[in-house]
């Protein structure tokens, strides 16, 4: 059992999170579910990790490496809970969504002890956390992701795809695993309003993600054009500076377009 005995010190560390003492803090950005003028509400938040002081992800992200991203993703999980308890996040209705790195959890039940911890410490509600997978982190091993998803998928959570369609696995991990949420590349959305090429695809994304009854978000919504063009395509859920920036350390109230 080589295996076995290799995992246990493992995960025993990813789930310390004083293993990173880097000092973080969290910004929220809202999602915003506006499938009319007039009738919006929040669908969620998505927690945004920031420097204690409200530095940017940069300057926190270039810190981290493979000794201790274990030990960042744990810290960043907890730390995005026990604030959006402080700021009463589950009274609004909206989810609270987590970024996750699939290369820093060994094994799912275990490496999620520490996040069933702080949300039984501070009453945060599982059904109302979603946890986000990027597509541009190149996964060293989709099956152990896949493992992963279907883990959390048990427990309870949400699954969700972050910028699809910019990155490793696109099409071929949807085949193979339908998550709550898709959020579409940024890349994909920003000026699509002028680009004939950008709305077919974005067009035939939300026909087969509506097939497949999979919720569609649309990130990085900035103007007004945008907005309108997605409606049109059916697409109701958006994220983007048009509706609100990241609150540091707060929730921000969307814009509300009419």
């Amino acid at each position: 059992m080589p295996h076995a005995e290799t995992m246990q010190p493992s995960c025993a560390r990813c789930r310390n999170t004083d293993d990173f003492d880097i000092p973080i803090s969290m910004a929220f950005q809202p999602i915003l579910r506006a499938p009319v003028p007039g009738t919006p509400s929040l669908f969620a938040y998505e927690a945004l990790v920031r420097g204690k002081d409200g530095a940017g992800a940069a300057s926190v992200l270039a810190r981290v490496n493979s000794s201790n991203r274990y030990a960042f993703d744990q810290a960043c999980r907890v730390k995005a809970i026990e604030m959006a308890t402080k700021l009463d996040l589950p009274a609004t209705g909206a989810l609270l969504s987590i970024n996750f790195l699939p290369n820093a959890v060994y094994e799912p039940r275990n490496c999620i002890r520490a996040t069933l911890a702080a949300a039984q410490r501070t009453g945060f509600p599982l059904s109302a956390l979603m946890f986000e997978v990027t597509e541009q982190e190149q996964v060293e091993d989709p099956e152990h992701l896949l493992h992963i998803l279907n883990t959390y998928r048990q427990i309870g959570f949400r699954t969700a795809i972050d910028d699809f369609g910019a990155g490793y696995s696109g099409l071929s991990l949807l085949a193979r695993f339908q998550p709550d949420v898709v959020k579409l590349d940024m890349g994909l959305v920003r000026g699509a309003d002028a680009d004939p090429a950008r709305v077919i695809i974005l067009r035939h994304t939300a026909a087969m993600c509506r097939e497949l009854g999979v919720t569609l978000v649309a990130e990085g919504v900035e103007t007004a054009a945008e907005l309108a063009m997605l409606r049109r395509l059916g697409i109701d859920i958006f994220q983007g500076y048009y509706f609100a920036r990241p609150g540091f350390e707060h929730l921000p109230m969307p814009h509300l377009p009419c």
